[in-house]
């Protein structure tokens, strides 16, 4: 054999033994990502008709980036809290209006991205919109932010009601001024909501869902958002008029961290 083609044949050889190992890497990480037990589903196959603004997909939030674990803007759920929405979105179309959902499950990841951030008092370009009047030091404190959230259990939503027929929301574009979040809707960023008195995420006392200062149209709003879900078996959180959580929850103490993706589920939908 000449030296050339020993040479080759060591040179295919190596390659294969390195594809064998990228393979070997791969696989591994493939099996350590975790996946989302048989019974969450995407709910876009429960209800195609409820509108998906995956908030923590985009840098739109009070961090102001993509937050970690959100690989596609898909809202995961148990399928009870799934159907329970459904059921919701059915009455709502009737009256003229339909859900927006804005965080479904979220990974354990995404809340620890949010510790961090919380930790970083030097990071404050969101401020201006989503928290004007807390200092960043009493964010853990005021119970803004924890270590755990009821989302990565699976069965909490954020979500709005929007008026139909619904027109798009116009992208945010990061840099660009900010305003309030509890300013008058026709000021604040134009989310396409009805107007709930304070935007998604608004990290004032303005948000809890029955503070008494927020009547009137914006009060009706919160109301009809809160009974339509309470009569499906959906809990909302008093600090948060956004915030509900379908009761008896399927995994009432587990804290899922598989990716938010179709490729997490089961049934790949």
């Amino acid at each position: 054999m000449t030296r050339l083609s020993l040479m080759a044949r060591g040179l295919v050889t190596a390659a294969a033994a390195l594809l064998t190992m990228t393979a070997a890497t791969a696989t591994a990480q493939a099996k350590t990502e975790p996946t989302a037990p048989e019974d969450f589903v995407a709910l876009r196959s429960v209800d195609r008709t409820i509108i998906q603004e995956m908030r923590y997909f985009t840098p739109h939030n009070f961090v102001g980036e993509r937050i970690d674990g959100y690989r596609q803007p898909l809202c995961v759920l148990t399928r009870p809290a799934a159907q329970a929405l459904h059921k919701a979105q059915t009455k709502l179309l009737r009256q003229g209006y339909t859900l927006k959902v804005y965080d479904c499950y979220r990974p354990q990841r995404a809340v620890d991205h949010f510790v961090r951030w919380a930790k970083d008092l030097d990071d404050q370009r969101m401020k201006a919109e989503f928290y004007p009047n807390v200092d960043k030091t009493r964010l853990f404190a005021d119970g803004y932010i924890a270590e755990k959230s009821g989302h990565s259990r699976g069965s909490t939503v954020d979500l709005t009601v929007v008026k139909l027929p619904a027109k798009p929301t116009r992208p945010y574009l990061p840099g660009e001024p900010l305003v309030p979040c509890y300013a008058p809707r026709d000021e604040r960023f134009p989310d396409t909501s009805v107007d709930m008195g304070t935007g998604f995420d608004c990290f004032d006392t303005l948000s809890h869902t029955l503070d008494p200062r927020v009547q009137g149209e914006q009060r009706a709003n919160r109301l009809l958002l809160k009974s339509t879900l309470e009569d499906l078996g959906f809990v909302n959180l008093a600090e948060e008029w956004w915030h509900f959580t379908y009761k008896p929850e399927p995994y009432p103490d587990t804290y899922f961290d598989f990716p938010v993706s179709a490729k997490s589920l089961h049934h790949g939908h």
